[in-house]
């Protein structure tokens, strides 16, 4: 499962660095073509790319079939959490939520807001802050999973089903391209969840103020000014996995890849593809 990082490693900084060098958007064109673009290698197990607002697929590769989605799950945590429980909320880390390892480091009986341990899973893939959130708002994991489980079902996925609240690799846990698309489209119509989504940094503490937390996103892509969102993740089973949001000349993308080879590179070309498509009006 992806975690998050104590302190800005080299390779980040240097490409934060390079972003910053850039003009403007670095998915920017500088002209818009003429003819349609040419449909791009697609290197991952199953990929979606939509245009949200009129619903247009304009690229997809084995869009429904069901594949192990890692910490793309925490989007329905997130979701689950929030459709339930103030954001204020103070929540009491469980010790049951530190059986699994994660560089958050929360402990037993410390005290956080529900919206701090729902920025830490989002933005970190903080795997103790997902659990913490899981049996605050359920009671027991099998509960809360329950819920996530009745809430697909009500938003039409059909090909989506949780075996656990954070993207373990587990019989029974999967989704498909398709449908996390649906999944994240609703999801960030949640003002907290499409703040959360693109924070790229920011610390946390407990309530008490005792001890602070810095996060850093694991979401590279994040340092474009037009990408807003929304999640990474990665299990040895399910691969390199994200989710990108991307609001550019009125219009909002939005690309699901599960098991992406390259993943950052192949991500940016997917969403150039994307633009260039909806410029010249084909596809």
């Amino acid at each position: 499962m992806e975690q998050q990082r104590q302190g800005i490693p080299l390779w980040l900084a240097i490409g934060m660095m390079a972003v910053i060098a850039l003009p403007g958007s670095a998915f920017a064109t500088a002209k818009a073509p003429s003819s349609p673009p040419a449909r791009p290698i697609v290197k991952a197990s199953a990929l979606y790319l939509v245009e949200l607002q009129s619903g247009r697929v304009l690229l997809e590769q084995n869009a429904t079939r069901r594949l192990p989605p890692a910490s793309l799950t925490k989007i329905m945590t997130a979701l689950v959490a929030l459709e339930s429980t103030p954001p204020q909320e103070v929540v009491r880390i469980d010790e049951r939520a530190l059986l699994h390892r994660s560089s958050l480091n929360l402990r037993a009986g410390e005290e956080f807001l529900l919206r701090d341990l729902l920025t830490a899973m989002l933005v970190t893939s903080a795997n103790d802050a997902c659990q913490a959130v899981a049996l605050h708002v359920g009671g027991d994991e099998n509960r809360f999973v329950s819920m996530m489980n009745e809430r697909a079902l009500s938003l039409g996925l059909q090909n989506t089903h949780f075996a656990n609240p954070c993207g373990f690799d587990a019989p029974g846990h999967y989704s498909t391209a398709a449908e996390l698309a649906r999944l994240s489209d609703h999801a960030l119509h949640v003002p907290d969840i499409s703040m959360m989504v693109r924070t790229v940094t920011r610390e946390i503490a407990t309530v008490d103020g005792k001890r602070q937390v810095a996060l850093y996103s694991t979401n590279e892509l994040l340092r474009d000014p037009d990408v807003n969102g929304v999640k990474t993740g990665y299990t040895t089973k399910a691969g390199r996995c994200l989710i990108l949001s991307m609001f550019k000349d009125g219009h909002r993308l939005l690309l699901v890849g599960l098991n992406v080879m390259d993943r950052w590179d192949q991500a940016a070309k997917l969403l150039r593809y994307g633009q260039a498509v909806l410029q010249t009006g084909n596809g």
